[in-house]
């Protein structure tokens, strides 16, 4: 009779790594990212690389300082990086984005343990920090293509959510200012498709996010065709929100989740100061992932309530 085997789980092994999941979601970001550098010039081509390398670098420097195994070949430190660049305005300063990138990953990240550990998204997280810290830069719009005037060093703009009119197709396909990263619609929604086919993600998160933001744009009487295809809204939803580490694991649990960071966003945006709230929205519900997953977690198969003390 053979022996029977006890080991600690995983039981089951899946061929997914990390770095694998982490180039799947570079590779979804590549249109949004070509779209930025096209939308508002060479220059934002420059804020992508300073982030990433800042990223890995502090990565690099922090791992070994801290006598710990050298993780940026994960690609988990890119990522970091290239979702701050596309959550900053086109003319953001280098060094500004470069101090977020390493608050992004010393602070957020790697004083919480490395990858898996931190308690929030770093990319929101420096994203929040860096508003803070500089609101004025980080409210510095531009108008797309302004970069092609060459007698103008800056032209600065509106937001569809501060205020404007813009059409659906100039919605759609980022004819405003923004964020590098958040203003061509129909870019984010492909890297988004690209991560349900590669199943990255699964769409309860960001499709209950969206439209509880759609849904509550229509009772607050607001345009709800702007507040879902403009903002960070389409970005967050599909590629911060969905972070595997600071979102539940139950799909009970990312239903609340995404439910909360829908009305949350939708509060900040009509009542707030700020006229965007996706990553105050992302980063408060990060904290209360803990508790969801607590909360709504499965029974194992054949659980049954304990008797305590009652007789049958």
């Amino acid at each position: 009779m053979g022996k029977l085997i006890v080991n600690y789980s995983p039981h089951i092994l899946h061929t997914d790594t990390t770095q694998g999941i982490m180039l799947d979601v570079i590779i979804a970001l590549v249109p949004v990212s070509a779209f930025g550098i096209a939308l508002f010039g060479p220059y934002v081509a420059a804020v992508i690389a300073v982030c990433i390398v800042a990223a890995v670098l502090s990565e690099y420097l922090f791992c070994k300082i801290a006598k710990q195994p050298n993780t940026i070949s994960n690609l988990s430190a890119v990522v970091t990086g290239l979702l701050l660049a596309l959550n900053l305005p086109p003319t953001f300063p280098l060094w500004m984005a470069a101090i977020g990138s390493a608050f992004a990953i010393i602070v957020v990240k790697q004083m919480f343990g490395g990858i898996g550990q931190n308690f929030a998204n770093p990319a929101i997280t420096a994203r929040i920090m860096l508003t803070v810290s500089f609101p004025e830069a980080m409210t510095a719009w531009r108008e797309p293509f302004a970069w092609l005037n060459k007698t103008a060093d800056t032209v600065t703009t509106a937001t569809p959510l501060s205020g404007g009119d813009f059409t659906p197709m100039r919605l759609i396909l980022g004819q405003h200012g923004g964020c590098i990263g958040e203003t061509c619609a129909i870019a984010i929604i492909i890297g988004g498709i690209y991560l349900l086919i590669r199943k990255v993600i699964n769409p309860i998160i960001p499709f209950t996010y969206i439209a509880t933001v759609g849904i509550l744009a229509v009772a607050f009487g607001e345009n709800p065709f702007i507040w879902i295809f403009t903002g960070g809204l389409l970005i967050g939803a599909f590629f911060m929100a969905t972070d595997y580490v600071t979102s539940p694991t139950t799909r009970k649990g990312q239903l609340v989740f995404a439910l909360g960071c829908g009305i949350i966003t939708a509060l900040i945006r009509k009542f707030g100061s700020y006229p965007e709230g996706v990553s105050f929205s992302i980063l408060l519900m990060n904290i209360l992932v803990p508790h969801i997953n607590s909360l709504t977690k499965n029974k194992p198969f054949a659980w049954e309530k304990a008797n305590h003390g009652k007789k049958n």
